[in-house]
């Protein structure tokens, strides 16, 4: 069960990713990758696409997305993996996540023509495969694209983090909505790539026990921001919280993304893989 080459947790061009949910079927399956999910951020338009790819090509699929949420005054993530992508509550407070993405982009564009950097919005807007998706990765591409900066890294050091030019602080979903939207449209919340947060070991302590206690369930042990340490510290909090492990790329783009899809290693012993509950929810390739 652990040997499972399970990736719970990409992006398709319905969100910041480059790759429609058609090729990265195609691509997982190349991969190796047995079991799929697509996660994309605050959004759910692709859940039908990407698993009629899945079937298509005889890949295992979990229906997922990834919940922008708002806790100790940063941005934190939230995955649902075994949702139902027609639940009315959570593609409502999809919605409206949504609607407020639209405002962070047009002020981070005005943001950056402040300081002389004019048309960032619609380029970034142009490289958006959903309009209501401009997120601050296609910001990056495309001051990349442009000159501005050389690589992403830079773009996220100079402009698009907290005191920078082109930050723009916003209030997503609360902790809890976000964990009761998956739980209604009847999958498991996950604490995506915790190691990716600036807090403070109180914080975290505090984000762990609060996810916990509004009824989440799993967190990202194992993905393409954590190394080593990052992964025995992430598996001892499952043990430690009693929390099911899972495992995700968070693969955006060819070339972009740090790990591929199916890349990483197996999760390691002692913990409980969160597919292992999810087995009623796969839809499994015919």
């Amino acid at each position: 069960m652990h040997s499972l080459n399970a990736d719970l947790h990409c992006h398709s061009t319905v969100s910041d990713g480059t790759l429609s949910p058609e090729q990265l079927a195609q691509r997982a399956k190349a991969c190796g990758v047995a079991l799929w999910a697509l996660t994309d951020h605050d959004e759910v338009a692709g859940q039908h696409r990407a698993a009629a790819a899945a079937r298509a090509v005889g890949l295992d699929y979990l229906c997922g997305v990834e919940i922008s949420v708002t806790f100790a005054e940063q941005t934190v993530h939230i995955v649902g993996l075994g949702i139902d992508p027609d639940d009315e509550a959570l593609c409502r407070g999809l919605a409206a996540t949504r609607a407020g993405r639209d405002r962070r982009a047009r002020a981070i564009g005005d943001s950056l023509a402040a300081v002389g950097i004019d048309g960032a919005l619609d380029g970034a807007q142009a490289l958006a495969g959903n309009p209501e998706m401009v997120t601050r990765t296609h910001f990056a591409r495309w001051l990349v694209a442009t000159g501005f900066c050389r690589d992403g890294h830079e773009v996220f050091r100079k402009y698009l983090v907290r005191g920078k030019p082109g930050y723009v602080a916003h209030q997503w979903a609360t902790l809890r909505e976000a964990v009761q939207w998956i739980g209604g449209a009847g999958g498991i919340a996950v604490i995506a790539h915790p190691g990716r947060y600036k807090v403070s070991g109180s914080e975290e302590w505090a984000l762990f026990e609060e996810f916990k206690a509004h009824g989440g369930r799993a967190v990202e042990v194992l993905t393409a921001s954590h190394g080593d340490a990052e992964v025995a510290r992430y598996a001892a909090r499952a043990r430690e919280h009693g929390l099911l492990a899972s495992r995700g790329s968070d693969f955006h783009a060819p070339g972009e993304s740090r790990v591929d899809l199916g890349a990483l290693p197996a999760l390691p012993d002692g913990l409980t893989p969160v597919w292992s509950e999810l087995q009623a929810r796969i839809a499994r390739a015919a």
